[in-house]
């Protein structure tokens, strides 16, 4: 799959999430280079470190997307549009980047604001942007109505073909009709909210530090999966490096889900949730195992995902009756235990000291040592981006 592309690249119809099967067909010359997920999550801490440098106030959205609040700033760094073109300064010289600014009153309007102010691609070549796009408030409505609907967050195909039905083109279009309209084609929540946003009504503030919804981690294999247990040793790792961030994050869970994509690229998942919070790769993953086996792999695995969610302080943790009883001797020890705990913490201690490949399962073991899940590559929750923002879904229906 393609996870980004180039303005050159975009300029033959090539875009993210794009099977790279098919981005070689636009554009048999294009050249396909490997992600390096550990490198980009490098860069991101400390693009995000020269943001709080401005101001306290910032929320990452993505590994190179953040909001900032810039209000209690101003005495300090000087107008918005300052403040806009000091950071673009400060990001190419520090890290040799180009990024783009938007600049207005609300969060939604600060994000169309800064695609505005993107280059754009074409087979010419590359058309500079402007950079810095200020949105001023007696000018929100001038600037947002003529945009296409889809751009609004939230509208998706299928959203998009029920206000099309509408006669809805453009935001101005959803705009002028009645709200109770919007909410009886999309429903109450839906409905108010597109059509508040249409009017430049957004209430929606910047969240820095926000506590994480869920921590996952999947990846997307070269050949697909078709025996159980090739995908056992792929969930067993996924396991392992989940466990070892909800840890590292002071955090538990209690529902643990798996994603299962196929060769054809249809996608399921299955939950389940346990009766108390986990942080245990034992537990999780006899949880997510569970559900793996109800799966049939046949028409192969393309890719493979977990994440634990419903999550609760870890140092916080229900006390069961496996607490009270003490092992035996030679048996094994327990998931949940206070000797597993402390055997996973000890995992986490030479780890921390001596590397993530250092020590873990025994079955992930191989000729070129441990087999460890990277760590930035497909995951979200901590760890992620240098802070703790939870990955925006493309918008749907």
């Amino acid at each position: 799959m393609v996870a980004a592309a180039s303005y050159e690249a975009r300029a033959y119809g090539i875009h993210s999430a794009m099977p790279s099967v098919r981005a070689k067909r636009l554009c048999p010359h294009a050249v396909f280079l490997a992600g390096d997920h550990a490198h980009y999550g490098e860069v991101s801490a400390r693009v995000m470190d020269l943001f709080r440098a401005m101001t306290p106030l910032v929320e990452p959205i993505s590994l190179d997307e953040a909001f900032l609040d810039v209000s209690g700033a101003r005495r300090l760094h000087g107008t918005g549009p300052e403040i806009a073109a000091a950071l673009r300064a400060s990001v190419l010289e520090s890290e040799g980047l180009h990024c783009t600014v938007g600049v207005a009153r609300v969060k939604f309007l600060a994000k169309l604001a800064s695609q505005a102010a993107k280059p754009r691609a074409s087979r010419q070549g590359t058309r500079p942007g402007r950079g810095v796009v200020v949105v001023d408030p007696e000018r929100e409505l001038a600037f947002l109505h003529p945009l296409p609907v889809q751009a609004l967050w939230g509208v998706g195909p299928a959203t998009l073909t029920r206000l099309e039905r509408l006669g809805v083109r453009t935001i101005g279009d959803l705009a002028t009709l009645p709200e109770a309209t919007v909410v009886g084609a999309l429903g109450a929540s839906s409905g108010r909210h597109l059509h508040a946003l249409a009017n430049a009504i957004d209430d929606r503030v910047v969240q820095p530090d926000q506590a994480p919804k869920s921590i996952g981690h999947e990846e997307t294999f070269a050949r697909d999966h078709h025996r159980p247990e090739s995908l056992r040793l792929e969930l067993l790792r996924l396991s392992d490096a989940v466990a070892t961030r909800l840890r590292a994050a002071g955090v538990a869970g209690r529902t643990v889900t798996i994603k299962v994509r196929f060769g054809d690229f249809t996608t399921i998942t299955r939950s389940a949730t346990i009766a108390g919070a986990t942080d245990s790769a034992r537990e999780v993953g006899r949880v997510a195992r569970t559900l793996l086996d109800a799966v049939d792999p046949a028409p192969g695995v393309r890719l493979l995902g977990l994440s634990v969610s419903g999550l609760d302080d870890g140092a916080v943790r229900q006390l069961s009756f496996d607490d009270l009883a003490a092992p035996e001797d030679d048996g094994p020890v327990r998931a949940g235990t206070a000797e597993w705990t402390a055997a996973e913490a000890a995992v986490d201690a030479i780890r921390a000291r001596f590397g993530a490949r250092s020590v873990g399962p025994a079955s992930l073991a191989g000729p070129d040592g441990l087999r460890i899940a990277r760590r930035g590559q497909q995951q979200w929750g901590p760890d992620e981006a240098g802070g703790r923002a939870e990955p925006r879904p493309r918008p749907g229906g």
